[in-house]
């Protein structure tokens, strides 16, 4: 029989060993728990961080459900461009590969935020599966916080495929963050999900022409009315915009 003392004592020691096997739990959490984050990315003002803190279970991109506009499909696109040209809809967040015969395939997109938008033609240069990420110097001063490389996977900002444009940083590229297209997002590449992006890899080839639309440019080629005190001048299916004498 026990003393009152020994009693008190095991008693004791029974609470602290129930406190120990309580704060384990509590710090380990359930096995299907996803993995304990110490050094989260913090976004700095006007700076989104990436997607790199959660990586998918499965694929996100198969099971999240875009806008009617914005999933793949077959579409009427009268364009002078030969076909398996890539046509990139900036302001309306689409991405054409074009078929020919007034025909193309359009992809929903995420472009460039406000102050990373850009026009152009330039051609890919390289295609990569899963690849690895390694955010520019650009990047990296703005987000110090970023990694310096990530390989590729399932968490990876970089998605499924990368198509690489010409000697730029931009990429064409699938995202782990589906929700974000048809929104303006990125620092200037352009990301389609992980499901689209590995449809369009398989189309195209190194060598093939990519055209960047401006913002400026919409999709009915139509031109904006001119501000006051410029005037708009057509050029060769083109527009420039220039003030207007005083």
């Amino acid at each position: 029989m026990l003393s009152i003392g020994a009693f008190r004592l095991n008693c004791r020691h029974a609470g602290i060993f129930g406190a120990l096997v309580i704060g384990v739990a509590m710090f380990s959490g359930p096995a299907s728990a996803a993995p304990l984050q110490l050094f989260p990315f913090i976004s700095l003002p006007g700076e989104p961080a990436p997607s790199v803190q959660a990586p998918p279970s499965e694929d996100q991109s198969a099971t999240a459900e875009l806008p009617a506009r914005l999933k793949r499909q077959i579409v009427s696109y009268p364009t002078h461009e030969a076909p398996g040209t890539i046509i990139i809809d900036t302001p309306n967040t689409y991405l054409y590969y074009v078929l020919g015969n007034g025909q193309a395939i359009r992809y929903g997109i995420g472009v460039g935020r406000d102050g990373f938008t850009w026009s152009g033609t330039q051609s890919i240069t390289r295609k990569a599966e899963w690849p690895d990420w390694v955010p520019p110097p650009e990047m990296i001063h703005r987000q110090p916080y970023l990694p310096r490389q990530m390989a590729g996977g399932p968490g990876n900002p970089l998605g499924a495929r990368a198509l690489y444009l010409g000697g730029t940083i931009y990429r064409i590229h699938g995202t782990n963050a589906p929700q974000t297209i048809g929104t303006h997002v990125s620092s200037g590449c352009i990301r389609l999900t992980n499901q689209d992006v590995t449809d369009l890899y398989s189309r195209v080839s190194v060598g093939t022409k990519v055209i960047v639309l401006p913002m400026e440019r919409r999709a009915d080629n139509s031109p904006k009315p001119a501000k006051r005190g410029q005037t708009v001048v057509r050029i060769a299916s083109s527009q420039v915009r220039i003030p207007s004498p005083q």
